[in-house]
């Protein structure tokens, strides 16, 4: 099985299993950093990515939900496994609510853990290409005039040419020389397209909520 190359970041206050966690990681290829508390993790000020997190839920500062919480809200959001040797249902269930790739009991098979961080690193690689993406698309919307975006956001409703311009008081040629930059400008070549582009953004059609 191929490995996603990647950094793991593991939160772990047991020393010897923490040790035990970065020999494995290491020997399957992956860079890993180790951290023995979860406020000693949150003295990073950067994170590497495509990576992820392998955390404990039980750590002697706060625990591993709580922990997943903060990183959620300051925007760090490298994908999440957890390990616990007193994991139980409802805590699985709510770690996984809040995003968490997996859930694995301890102790644990090596394939398992493999397995994990290989679909961790695998999902951020995706939010990577989403956010580059996105950073992209939004250079395009940025290039168009305010009447421009306004146009935008009625094409993408599916209205005709001569049904924006009665809408914005205006003449069907205008709405159409303004259509023509819209498109040039966010560089698509149909309608469909920019309805897809528009929503990668959170771009609403003009009446939508």
């Amino acid at each position: 099985m191929n490995t996603p190359k990647g950094t793991i970041y593991i939160v772990e206050d047991n020393d010897s299993f923490r040790k035990s966690m970065v020999r494995l990681l290491q020997m399957y290829g992956y860079k890993t950093v180790a951290f023995e508390a979860a406020s000693d993790f949150l003295l990073q000020t950067t994170l590497e990515r495509p990576g992820c997190i392998l955390l404990d839920v039980r750590l002697p500062d706060m625990d591993g939900l709580e922990l997943q919480k903060i990183l959620k809200q300051q925007r760090f959001e490298l994908p999440v496994v957890f390990m616990s040797g007193h994991g139980d249902i409802p805590m699985s269930v709510e770690a996984m609510k809040e995003g968490a790739v997996d859930f694995l009991p301890k102790p644990f098979d090596p394939e398992d853990l493999r397995d994990a961080m290989i679909q961790a690193l695998v999902r951020s690689r995706y939010e990577m290409e989403e956010e580059q993406e996105r950073a992209e698309i939004n250079v395009l919307i940025d290039s168009l005039t305010p009447r421009e975006k306004e146009v935008m956001r009625w094409v993408i409703t599916g209205m005709l040419n001569k049904q924006i311009a009665y809408e914005l008081g205006t003449s069907e040629k205008t709405i159409k020389v303004h259509r023509s930059r819209v498109m040039q400008k966010t560089k698509v070549s149909s309608v469909p397209e920019l309805v897809r582009l528009a929503s990668k953004v959170n771009i609403e059609p003009m009446g939508g909520s």
